[in-house]
């Protein structure tokens, strides 16, 4: 791979539906990836963002939270349900929260095995805020945390920093 940044995302992370009016919502991600496609920009790959597994979740959140969010979806997609105040989840939520806790994971591995020195995960919902138990500003899973538990676990790093710019 002779790439400058790969980005990984999934259509799946354009079918989490917030609802009317809600600040996170697929518009936000499919202006970067219209711009992404776009743009002439050598050295970019677009590559598609993987699942996430239960066990992986489970290595930052309780079996008990993992059950919630799968028992609070909707059964339909137009539908939404909120897991905390800021958060809301509809039917195809799971599978774009999986999807980004599989970007954050193949991140990891993509640039610790040397493919790449960037990656971007082009995904959604957010995964950055949610604790140990619950979901918080938008963020179902803790996908940053997962990334750096699997990095400590799968190859070894003794050491992980995690800076968040999280600018509003």
């Amino acid at each position: 791979m002779n790439t400058n940044c790969v980005v990984l995302t999934h259509p799946d992370c354009l079918e989490h539906n917030t609802g009317a009016g809600h600040p996170e919502n697929p518009s936000r991600l499919k202006t970067v990836l219209d711009a992404l496609q776009s743009a002439s920009i050598s050295g970019i790959e677009i590559s598609e963002a993987p699942m996430a597994s239960e066990a992986d979740i489970l290595q930052c959140h309780d079996v008990a939270y993992l059950e919630f969010v799968k028992n609070t979806l909707p059964d339909d997609n137009q539908t939404t349900a909120n897991l905390d105040e800021d958060t809301k989840v509809s039917k195809n939520s799971m599978n774009a929260a999986l999807r980004g806790a599989g970007a954050a994971l193949k991140a990891v591995d993509l640039v610790v095995s040397g493919k790449t020195k960037h990656v971007f995960c082009a995904t959604r919902p957010p995964g950055h805020h949610a604790l140990y138990d619950g979901s918080c500003g938008f963020c179902i899973f803790g996908n940053v945390a997962i990334a750096a538990k699997h990095a400590i676990k799968k190859h070894g790093l003794s050491r992980v920093a995690i800076i968040d710019f999280d600018v509003h």
